[in-house]
């Protein structure tokens, strides 16, 4: 598999970023993943990278997104916090990836049974974890205006709706990366994991 170069990454559209997230996906889900020579690719993007991705994604240990994206050193940005959320951290790297660095698609990826959003779910509070999980309750109360939420088909409803509130954020708190979607220059999109299947629903 070829490492992405300035010329391949500045000749690839959002689109056809996307597609090849897609198409690495069904890779993993279906153990057909490309051989590559990480070794190899280590060298090439000595000099520079040009990743054609962002995926915003969990720390969850089940979701790595190279992975189940079988993408290769180089192919994309991983920017990865509990639950998906956004903060001005985040969105400052996944400004970095897009306006900078020049990627073509950025991927806001929630996953089944997630820790972050079941805790959030459940009202838990726990030192550092308590305001982190202050920017899940947004989406709790969306599907929850109680605030609590039990059932397990609920609380994955949750985490769909934390994704799509994350996108919201992106939009609107960044002015850099709203215009450059307007502008056609990247794609913004939704998705989630399951961790029982491997496979990625996008939204």
């Amino acid at each position: 598999m070829q490492t992405q170069t300035k010329e391949t990454q500045a000749a690839m559209s959002p689109d056809t970023a996307l597609d090849m997230l897609k198409q690495g996906n069904q890779r993993f889900v279906q153990s057909q993943k490309v051989d590559r020579d990480h070794n190899q690719q280590v060298t090439e993007t000595t000099g520079g990278q040009y990743p054609f991705a962002v995926v915003l994604s969990c720390i969850d240990s089940r979701v790595p997104a190279e992975i189940v994206f079988d993408q290769g050193i180089g192919d994309i940005f991983s920017v990865r916090v509990a639950g998906n959320v956004v903060n001005e951290d985040v969105l400052g790297s996944i400004e970095y990836g897009c306006k900078v660095a020049g990627s073509k698609v950025l991927v806001v990826m929630g996953h089944t049974k997630c820790g972050a959003v079941t805790s959030a779910c459940k009202g838990v509070e726990l030192g550092n974890i308590t305001p982190l999980l202050a920017k899940i309750k947004p989406a709790v109360q969306a599907i929850e205006p109680g605030g609590t939420v039990s059932d397990p088909d609920k609380i994955e409803e949750v985490a769909v709706k934390n994704v799509e509130l994350s996108i919201d954020q992106i939009r609107k708190e960044s002015p850099i990366l709203a215009e450059m979607e307007k502008n056609g220059e990247i794609k913004i999109v939704g998705a989630s994991y399951s961790v029982a299947t491997g496979a990625v629903e996008f939204l």
